[in-house]
């Protein structure tokens, strides 16, 4: 899943979503380092990657893009998640969005010492063009998707997936709704069992 789904997943907890957030930053162990709770939060968040990767319905999505963009189509279908997830937000949270992604930016500022260095040059851009809020419309989504395609310096032709998205929407939608719902229940009992621990 991409950064508002792992925000979301978090349930609240502040030092969870630091670590559910940035832990794409974080290679192998090298984690132990941060408060306890912001390493269990980078643990839910490996978890919830490994249950996504191996789910039927999220590889259903993938599957849809895989002839044009191979390996990348799984990190096409995280994103197009963040679309339907940021523009049905109202289904999931009784916080409306801007003001739930306006505390997350106030989270990251108010913790920007212990962030990764990875995560502390990435926020200004985040928070700037407010990446998680511009998720819920098509053109938010396609400059996330031209920005990814950029970083693989044009090899993975990402910024044509829009094009995917509109012909095929409701199928991705559909496939989105059914998957989030079991993604909810999973990762609320891997945060109850992190926590509890």
């Amino acid at each position: 899943m991409n950064f508002l789904a792992h925000i979301y997943l978090s349930f609240d907890d502040p030092e969870i979503t630091l670590g559910n957030f940035f832990a794409d930053h974080i290679r192998g162990n090298k984690y132990k380092h941060f408060p306890e709770r912001i390493q269990k939060g980078i643990l839910l968040h490996r978890e919830i990657d490994t249950y996504t990767d191996a789910h039927p319905i999220a590889k259903e999505s993938s599957k849809r893009l895989h002839k044009n963009y191979s390996h990348y189509s799984r990190v096409i279908v995280d994103i197009f998640y963040d679309h339907f997830l940021a523009k049905n937000w109202a289904n999931y949270s009784e916080v409306p969005l801007e003001d739930y992604v306006e505390r997350f930016y106030d989270l990251l500022e108010d913790n920007y010492a212990i962030l990764p260095l990875s995560t502390q040059r990435m926020m200004p851009f985040l928070i700037a063009d407010n990446w998680l809020l511009s998720y819920a419309d098509l053109e938010g989504i396609s400059k996330v998707l031209d920005g990814m395609n950029r970083r693989t310096k044009n090899k993975s032709r990402m910024n044509f997936a829009i094009l995917d998205l509109e012909v095929h929407y409701e199928a991705f939608e559909n496939e989105f709704t059914r998957f989030f719902e079991e993604l909810i229940t999973f990762s609320r009992h891997k945060f109850k069992s992190l926590c509890e621990d």
